[in-house]
């Protein structure tokens, strides 16, 4: 193990989006993140084989029945060892099954707790469904994505589930685990999609209070209101992004593309569109490579990890035959590590719960039972 979370040990009830996502970066920083999953395989989300649910990776994996007082009972166990816990399920859910935060924090006052919804612990919404797009759409977020006189296009689940979700469950769980080694006493952290995104809004708020940024979407200086924050197509009907948003960045822009200088408005930005149709995107990224003119070429999931940038900063990794984005961000001296590849519901229960202290008489006796799932030895 490797990494500046390494000595962690975290307990993660299996769900999907977020909370994977927020387990999945603990266990990139060398966090030990022991995966509690349903005896049969889940239905939810994407269907797809093990090797690419990616967010699964660097994590062992438990199948343990929670509808059983003895699963209950040996998730306890799990816990009372354990640093950290995470759970996405509904208001209520881990109450019902007797994984509260009291029950579980009376059994270890150390543990930091954390909670992922879409809505929230309390409020209006909170027992409601939801997903990505929802929760966003009460932020500002929705409404100030796309462009003028069009309906706002579903993003990726970036602002949402992962920016607001699952940066913030991370970020809050660190922040207690910080605190509970100085106080002794862990607590409930309860990270709320909506606050998160909201959050993520915090300097196009102060950008409207000031008048800077209105309410019309695609007429602002950085939502495609602006020629020189934009996107344009090339000759071979590939594109390229713009950001000369300075003066000596916007000089620098119009002199390789060869146009006169020219207050932002709808024919400079004809003219950009016309020049950059003029040559293909290959050869406009070599006449700017190296400049400052804030010109970089638009990549798709298949270009990306090729690009040179990202293959000298090794951004992108090959996992069990699989190309992933890299564990991010890097540390001068605790390196982070390989993760290891995601694994099925239940390959790892039976080590799992030798690392915790369980006989092998123990393991047997709840496999049988039907409490556990355990892969044959030998196999993953």
């Amino acid at each position: 193990m490797s990494g500046p979370l390494h000595g962690l040990r975290v307990v993660e009830f299996a769900g999907i989006g977020p909370g994977p996502m927020a387990a999945m970066l603990l266990a990139d920083m060398g966090a030990e993140v022991i995966r509690i999953d349903r005896l049969e395989p889940s239905k939810l989300g994407l269907a797809k084989p093990d090797r690419y649910n990616l967010m699964q990776r660097g994590r062992r994996s438990a199948a343990i029945d929670l509808k059983q007082p003895e699963g209950v009972a040996l998730a306890l166990r799990l816990i009372e060892q354990s640093d950290a816990l995470i759970e996405g399920f509904r208001p209520g859910t881990m109450e019902r099954l007797g994984l509260g935060p009291d029950t579980v924090l009376a059994r270890n006052p150390r543990l930091v707790y954390g909670r992922m919804t879409g809505w929230g612990q309390q409020g209006p919404l909170a027992k409601t469904a939801g997903h990505d797009l929802n929760y966003i759409s009460l932020t500002g977020a929705l409404a100030s994505i796309g462009r003028d006189g069009e309906r706002p296009p579903p993003p990726l689940s970036l602002i949402g589930d992962f920016g607001g979700g699952a940066l913030y469950l991370a970020f809050g769980l660190l922040c207690a685990l910080l605190e509970a080694k100085g106080s002794g006493k862990g607590q409930v952290v309860d990270a709320a999609i909506v606050d998160g995104a909201a959050s993520l809004m915090t300097v196009f708020y102060g950008l409207h209070a000031a008048g800077l940024h209105g309410t019309q979407r695609g007429t602002n200086a950085l939502d495609g209101g602006s020629a020189i924050y934009d996107v344009y197509l090339c000759a071979d009907g590939l594109e390229v992004s713009v950001g000369a948003i300075e003066e000596k960045f916007r000089a620098e822009l119009f002199t390789i593309l060869g146009i006169a200088p020219a207050s932002d408005g709808p024919e400079l930005r004809a003219r950009m569109a016309a020049a950059f149709r003029n040559r293909p995107r290959a050869e406009w990224c070599a006449l700017f490579e190296g400049s400052d003119a804030c010109v970089a070429p638009v990549l798709s999931l298949a270009e990306a990890p090729h690009h040179p940038h990202n293959k000298a900063r090794g951004n992108f990794i090959e996992v069990d035959g699989v190309v992933q984005p890299a564990p991010a961000p890097r540390f001068s001296r605790t390196v982070v590590g390989l993760p290891r590849a995601p694994e099925s519901a239940g390959a790892s229960t039976r080590q799992v719960l030798e690392t915790f202290g369980l006989s092998v008489e123990e393991i047997a006796a709840l496999a049988a039972a039907g409490v556990v799932r355990t892969a044959p030895r030998g196999r993953r």
